[in-house]
């Protein structure tokens, strides 16, 4: 049974930084495509970074140049590094992974205060 197991979030100043972890366990799979998604109370899930299998990264226009994706294939984990955090970014994180079929995460609340 694949699992994906998130860590990292917080409560955080505006301003700060958080780095979102995310590991798989239980298949024998690498993580092929990644993505990181939130959802805001009230809102609807949204993606925030996504990394295609090929490597190839994009982001939401409210993120690009703060947030940063990544993933370690030794260890099969993925990253979310998240800088200069502003309140509009709280939420609850979520990553997706895909491994032979598409796996999700847990969810971890990032708070961000003023």
């Amino acid at each position: 049974q694949v699992q994906l197991v998130e860590s990292g979030g917080g409560l955080v100043q505006a301003g700060g930084s958080l780095r979102l972890s995310c590991a798989a366990s239980g298949g024998s799979f690498s993580i092929s495509a990644a993505g990181w998604y939130r959802q805001a109370p009230g809102k609807q899930r949204a993606v925030v970074a996504f990394m295609s299998s090929g490597g190839t990264t994009t982001y939401a226009d409210s993120v690009r140049g703060r947030f940063t994706i990544s993933k370690d294939n030794n260890k099969n984990t993925m990253y979310l590094q998240m800088n200069s955090l502003k309140p509009e970014d709280t939420a609850v994180y979520y990553c997706y992974a895909m491994m032979k079929g598409g796996y999700w995460g847990q969810g971890t609340q990032v708070t961000v205060s003023s």
